[in-house]
């Protein structure tokens, strides 16, 4: 490696282009980290200028609030919202928050700014001719943007960055929902610190290029904890990027590292996680077949081809909101194409009336109901929370979800069939409702949808609803805040297909429950009976049915049995027609096919 290393530096928000401290500040902080590995290695830095051109629409009080609303509806978990929790105004929150909101507002919904930023990086680029860009905050948008959208601007040079919302449901859905791999980068290295609260998000990019770095850090009596000189001098940036970067390795070396990587990283091709909840603490909501469908479902998968190893199950009291969502990175982290991924779930479903970015009602969260549901986001498994799983898995993956349960209320009535759906309690409901003057009765309240263009498409329904108001699991709607004409127009730009949806296979339709089953004494769900008899059937008959093959079948088999409830099944239409990839023939049936 050579003697001398060249920089390209964007900072993020703040004013950073007149910030008297920001270049000598970024400037000893990545010398000293470079020079640590490689003594002597001279540092050259260009630092680019771009408040200029968010000039031309100065912020006010209706963009902040605008940017606010769109970025503290946007599902993620750690932000400003949570140091704030009784915040009653916009102007009750830092400054530098406002100013933050503000301009990523104008860079996501002004195509002419972000247009002009992206030649600004170019030429920057084209110019410097940087052997690595390193951005901040705002910067990694700008950057991303422009790298993105224009290949081989990248090639052959590093990319660094930090405090970056492009994971950010808000931010994302700039790119179709989607954060494609940087192909022609030598190595993108991402630094994501947790307790950063400027609506950053956790970056999964499934490439060999790509990497991200925990950088954990809490600045003392920094409210924002978003200091790019602590991501710079951060443990874990030094031991991995400075040293990376400074040439003090060398090529040979990483080589030899990433293959050790990835023999010592060497995983399963198939996973699948199943949960089942009989034992709900209120014994009004307890079921009584979910756990028999968790084994029925692990041994007809082992049937299939599943190894024991390969499946993890949580049951009962154990299934709890946050170990739902811990098992989640088990089953959806380091996904490679062709890899396989089954989810199971056996309990109940509900539908919270949920809040918006300006504290109203104005949408409906299908959710998973875990052992200790309360009604609130925080103890539920929305699609929110989900969608930062799925959404990034490699296209030619396979990853179906099936769900024994029901979302739009249990109704119980001693004596009859026990549904898998829990009804709010009446102050949760009243967020739904409006008082009728006319007829003097309560009705439910027409909610705006979150994608008009979405919901009037052909598919609208299956995504969002017959009201077109609900953000429903495994749809990926939270990522799809554009027009289907600009959505399918930045899809072609970005050369992706959007955000990856998983085949979802649900036991009854929208509007319809989900019942339990007892064959003889034992109880199941009548959809995981029905299902698991289906294919049993095909696995000893030496045949792979398709998903629609499938689901239908297993509706004619409910019908049979006298249930008055249909599965339903969702997902890419091409998909849909493939046969099952973990239905395998039975060994003894090919055997006998020999003689």
């Amino acid at each position: 490696m050579p003697d001398r290393l060249s920089i390209l530096c964007v900072h993020g928000i703040g004013h950073g282009d007149v910030d008297p401290l920001l270049i000598p500040s970024w400037r000893d902080a990545i010398t000293l980290d470079l020079q640590r590995w490689k003594p002597g290695l001279q540092v050259d830095f260009t630092f680019l200028s771009y408040d200029d051109l968010f000039d031309h629409a100065p912020l006010n009080a209706g963009t902040y609030a605008a940017a606010l609303v769109k970025l503290m509806a946007s599902g993620i978990v750690h932000g400003i919202g949570d140091l704030l929790p009784g915040s009653r105004g916009l102007f009750d929150v830092p400054d530098q928050v406002r100013w933050t909101a503000g301009m990523i507002a104008q860079w996501a919904t002004e195509d002419r700014l972000r247009d002009q930023l992206r030649t600004k990086v170019l030429d920057a680029v084209a110019t410097a001719r940087p052997d690595v860009v390193c951005a901040h905050s705002l910067g990694t948008l700008i950057c991303y943007d422009a790298f993105q959208r224009n290949p081989g601007t990248l090639r052959d040079r590093g990319f660094v960055t930090l405090g970056s919302q492009i994971g950010n449901p808000f931010v994302r859905d700039v790119f179709a929902g989607r954060i494609a791999p940087l192909a022609d980068a030598r190595m993108w290295y991402h630094l994501y610190n947790s307790d950063d609260h400027v609506f950053t998000a956790e970056l999964r990019v499934l490439a060999e290029n790509f990497v991200e770095i925990q950088t954990t850090f809490d600045k003392p009596n920094d409210l924002l904890n978003h200091d790019a000189i602590w991501y710079f001098n951060h443990a874990n940036t030094q031991n991995r990027v400075w040293l990376d970067l400074s040439g003090a390795r060398s090529p040979r070396t990483l080589s030899r590292d990433v293959r050790t990587a990835k023999v010592l990283s060497a995983r399963p091709v198939r996973r699948a996680l199943l949960i089942g909840i009989n034992a709900y603490p209120n014994p009004a909501n307890r079921l009584e077949g979910c756990v028999n469908d968790v084994f029925t479902m692990s041994s007809v998968l082992q049937e299939c081809g599943f190894q024991p190893e390969e499946i993890r199950v949580v049951l009962d009291a154990r299934a709890t909101t946050a170990n739902i969502l811990e098992r989640f990175h088990w089953l959806l982290d380091d996904v490679a194409a062709g890899d396989e991924r089954v989810l199971f779930y056996s309990g109940h479903g509900a539908q919270i009336p949920a809040y918006g970015g300006r504290q109203e009602i104005d949408h409906l969260n299908e959710c998973l109901v875990p052992y200790d549901f309360d009604w609130s986001p925080e103890r539920a498994v929305t699609d929110k929370q989900f969608v930062t799983f799925y959404s990034q898995l490699p296209y030619d993956s396979h990853f179906a979800a099936i769900f024994d349960c029901c979302h739009s209320g249990g109704l119980t009535r001693e004596g009859g069939l026990r549904p898998r759906g829990i009804d709010p309690p009446d102050d949760i409901r009243h967020r739904a409702l409006r008082w009728n003057l006319a007829l003097e009765m309560w009705e439910e309240r027409d909610l705006p949808s979150p994608n008009r263009s979405l919901a009037r498409s052909r598919v609208g329904t299956a995504y969002l609803g017959k009201t077109g108001v609900t953000y429903r699991i495994g749809r990926a709607v939270a990522l799809r805040g554009l027009s289907n004409r600009d959505y399918d127009r930045e899809c072609r730009a970005l050369r992706h297909r959007g955000p990856y949806l998983p085949i979802i296979i649900e036991a009854c339709q929208e509007q319809e429950l989900s019942y339990e089953y007892r064959d003889g004494a034992t109880s199941y769900g009548a959809f995981t009976y029905s299902l698991a008899k289906e294919l049993r059937r095909f696995r000893q008959a030496g045949r792979n049915p398709s998903f629609r093959t499938l689901v239908r079948l297993t509706a004619d088999r409910l019908r049979a049995l006298n249930y008055e409830q249909t599965p339903a099944l969702v997902g890419p239409t091409r998909l849909l027609r493939e046969p099952v990839p973990w239905v395998k023939p039975s060994p003894r049936r090919r055997a006998a096919r020999r003689f």
